[in-house]
């Protein structure tokens, strides 16, 4: 459907991910006028803290305190995340009716078996949504780009590019407040082992640390597999020496 359709989407394994992950880049696409939606492929019914509706209530707020357009859910299985025929299908069906030209996925590797195969389900249903015979409804469609998110993680490869935050920073940390439930008093999340040090505490240093990198306050880091196209290298940013 057409209102369904967005130029980035994030594809996340739970409600809160894609806050944690890209929240600030999704924050800064919107306000340029971009399309933006955020696919969360559960419902969180596994999680420790919370529950499954206190979640979507917390994430259709954070939703609102990022800009975002859109907000779905697959309704798979938390926790038993699969990269199977049913769940490929499924997810095909959303890529067709929302129709991204970027999908930003989570790194193919981590120690929450579903951060592993929201990565790779993702990966392989972009593909699939564009094979005209492939089953599901829709037209065909493959997203341009696929990104892969590599923020709060203890685990990183050296990032193809950051994205400069900055100035959605605080967006992004509002969006993060809204998951009280996970989040509240929590000392680590996702794929950082716990340091001691307050969770939103921990974000601010991470984003901090890569936003450095390109000589900016904040930034979120992203890997890709295709080698990026410059076109003029006197645009280059971030100064060498």
């Amino acid at each position: 459907m057409a209102n369904e359709q967005v130029g980035l989407l994030a594809i996340a394994a739970h409600r809160d991910d894609a806050e944690l992950t890209c929240g600030g880049t999704l924050a800064k696409a919107a306000r340029a006028g971009h399309r933006v939606g955020i696919l969360d492929l559960t419902q969180g019914e596994a999680g420790t803290r919370g529950d499954a509706a206190t979640r979507a209530a917390e994430a259709e707020r954070a939703a609102a305190a990022l800009g975002v357009h859109l907000r779905l859910n697959a309704g798979l299985p938390d926790a038993h995340l699969a990269n199977d025929e049913a769940s490929r299908a499924t997810l095909v069906g959303l890529v067709r009716a929302t129709r991204p030209r970027v999908v930003i996925l989570p790194f193919p590797m981590g120690r929450h078996p579903d951060h592993r195969v929201a990565a790779e389900l993702g990966r392989d249903a972009c593909y699939l949504a564009g094979l005209a015979k492939y089953g599901p409804p829709g037209e065909p469609h493959r997203p341009f780009k696929i990104l892969h998110a590599l923020a709060y993680r203890e685990d990183p490869v050296k990032p193809s590019f950051v994205v400069d935050i900055s100035e959605t920073f605080e967006a992004k940390m509002r969006a993060i407040r809204c998951y009280a439930s996970q989040f509240d008093g929590s000392k680590a999340a996702g794929e950082i082992h716990p340091t001691g040090q307050d969770l939103y505490e921990l974000i601010r240093v991470q984003s901090a640390h890569y936003g450095s990198l390109i000589r900016k306050p904040y930034g979120e880091p992203y890997f890709c597999y295709e080698t990026l196209e410059v076109q003029d290298v006197l645009q280059l940013g971030v100064q060498s020496l």
